[in-house]
């Protein structure tokens, strides 16, 4: 959990690096390609220091094709906020962003979709998600 949380903490982090890019190259899409390049070499290193080994070509055929689309999302995500940061604010951003995710969080566990196992909605979620969408309100206006 705690683990969870600082990485969450660098979200935050992340996107102020990722506008200093944009503002210094010209838009929101170079701070986005130089997170994905950046993250790319950083997890290409760790590979080759760790040693990890290729999966054989018959893995990478078994992954569903839909799985894929977790790149869109990644992009779509750091494109967004790299663009969004500087006219919400940091702290707008991200209570939006942890709205969007609790929301689709709430439904996808209540389904059991893509893989995540079943956990149906109680009371205490919707009161969460509740507090949550006041907590957005109450920095969006004050």
């Amino acid at each position: 959990m705690l683990l969870a949380f600082l990485v969450g903490a660098g979200i935050v982090i992340q996107v102020g690096f990722n506008m200093a890019v944009s503002r210094a190259l010209g838009g929101a899409v170079y701070g986005t390609l130089a997170n994905f390049f950046v993250g790319t070499v950083v997890i290409a290193a760790f590979m080759f220091l760790t040693r990890q080994v290729w999966p054989v070509r018959e893995a990478f055929i078994g992954v569903p094709a839909w799985a894929w689309l977790g790149g869109v999302f990644g992009a779509l995500y750091v494109g967004i906020a790299t663009f969004a940061g500087p006219r919400l604010g940091a702290l707008l951003l991200l209570a939006l962003t942890v709205a969007g995710q609790m929301l689709a969080s709430v439904i996808i566990d209540h389904f059991g979709l893509l893989g995540f196992p079943q956990h149906l909605v109680s009371g205490g979620r919707v009161v969460g998600i509740v507090l949550l969408i006041v907590g957005i309100w109450l920095v969006a206006t004050h």
